[in-house]
């Protein structure tokens, strides 16, 4: 039988398309459930863009309480069985979303409250399967196999809210609510099948020292440190304008549920042709060019939605959703194998999960725009977004990490860079 450690085995392993598989079907919950909250709590529960973007703290809390205990829990604990639990946990909320749904007695509480559950179980996910993924292929196999995490999650950003939106459209909310409990529930069932070495780390004497552990490293990591200062800054700008474009869409720009479903699906759409090309682009870029795009494209995508204040074209809003899933999404290939290649394996799911704390930028940003909303319309929530993608850029281009010409060895991180 092959090994598939081996980085002779030219195809990914079982155990890893079943993550993989599992990833898919998270992801489409996840996207499905969280376009149709924000569209429930505007056209059905009538909240405004302030009380919107309230709603889009709960529903990103999760990544700044949970990201670090998680990943302590991930480096001693069996993370298939972590996240298989997480997912039975989101599905579970959002059957109870459906319920009561059904029965007429949902409000902005229970729906902040549930959201903020189910969100719990992409926390899960997003800090145990980036550390999981090197215990099941071999490491000249990583960018292909992120390359594959990825893919399965653009589609799910793709098809998520398009399908959320035609199903409140068509049929009612209660049906996306349902198709996303479903998945979840499937997604939990595949992780069976998923088993791997895990290294296990020592027992610190203090949480607290576990924490410090995986922040000193990635603070004190030359690459590392500007990467996660950019993806701080450009998420919460990304989400400044996620937290208010549902209520902007229905009111500037007069779209219907579907339509606005179909709008932030371009998001997806980019992220599909992104994937697609990762592995052919990462092969012929530098690898510094390539953590560069991600930044390139925000910014744009940012001006495109910027630019609807005084034209309000939907096809504006879609390109600029198009060119924020399209670049970032190799920022997110590129920068996951960085950090698996540089990162020790018994400290993997402390840096991940401290990668996951930079999602904190998310009710940062929400909380932003809430504000801004309130005072000053959401036109200044878009402008104020636009700053904040040009920030995350002149971050990312004054560090080493643009440098890089190839992927950076593990014993030696500044082996990729070219002559400064």
């Amino acid at each position: 039988m092959s090994d598939p450690h081996d980085p002779a085995v030219d195809h990914l392993p079982p155990g890893f398309n079943r993550l993989a598989g599992s990833n898919l079907a998270a992801q489409s919950a996840e996207q499905i459930a969280l376009a149709a909250m924000p569209m429930v709590a505007v056209l059905t529960l009538h909240a405004d863009a302030s009380t919107a973007s309230w709603l889009q703290v709960a529903l990103t809390l999760p990544f700044v309480l949970f990201a670090i205990p998680i990943g302590m829990l991930a480096d001693r604990w069996p993370k298939r069985a972590l996240m298989a639990g997480a997912e039975a946990v989101r599905a579970l909320a959002l059957f109870v979303v459906a319920g009561l749904l059904a029965a007429g007695r949902l409000n902005l509480a229970a729906l902040g409250v549930l959201g903020f559950v189910a969100v719990c179980g992409t926390v899960v996910f997003s800090v145990a399967a980036p550390a999981l993924v090197p215990s099941l292929v071999p490491a000249a196999m990583l960018a292909r196999a992120n390359g594959r995490i990825e893919l399965a999650r653009t589609v799910a950003f793709a098809c998520g809210p398009a399908i959320g939106g035609a199903l409140i459209g068509w049929t009612g909310a209660m049906a996306a609510f349902v198709l996303a409990a479903a998945l979840s529930t499937m997604a939990s069932a595949m992780l069976a099948g998923v088993t791997a070495q895990e290294p296990v780390a020592r027992r610190a004497a203090h949480p607290l020292r576990d924490i410090a552990e995986g922040a000193r490293f990635v603070f004190q990591h030359p690459l590392l440190r500007p990467v996660f200062i950019t993806q701080f800054v450009f998420t919460m700008a990304f989400f400044m304008v996620s937290a208010i474009f549902v209520p902007y869409a229905a009111q500037r720009l007069n779209l219907s549920a579907q339509a606005i479903g179909l709008t932030l699906g371009m998001y997806g759409a980019g992220m599909v042709v992104g994937a697609l090309l990762a592995a052919r682009i990462l092969a012929r870029w530098r690898f510094g060019l390539v953590v560069a795009t991600g930044p390139v494209c925000g910014l744009a995508g940012g001006v495109l939605l910027a630019a609807t204040l005084w034209q309000p074209w939907p096809a504006l809003a879609q390109a600029g959703f198009f060119l924020l899933g399209c670049g970032p999404i190799l920022w997110v290939v590129s920068t996951t194998t960085l950090r698996q290649t540089v990162t020790p394996p018994a400290l993997l799911a402390r840096v991940s999960a401290v990668n996951v704390m930079s999602y904190g930028a998310r009710p940062v940003g929400a909380a932003m725009a809430a504000w801004l909303a309130a005072h000053a319309g959401v036109g200044a929530c878009l402008v104020v977004a636009v700053a904040g993608f040009a920030l995350q850029l002149l971050c990312i281009v004054q560090s080493p990490a643009v440098r890089l010409v190839r992927q950076p060895r593990a014993d030696d991180a500044s082996a990729g860079l070219e002559p400064a």
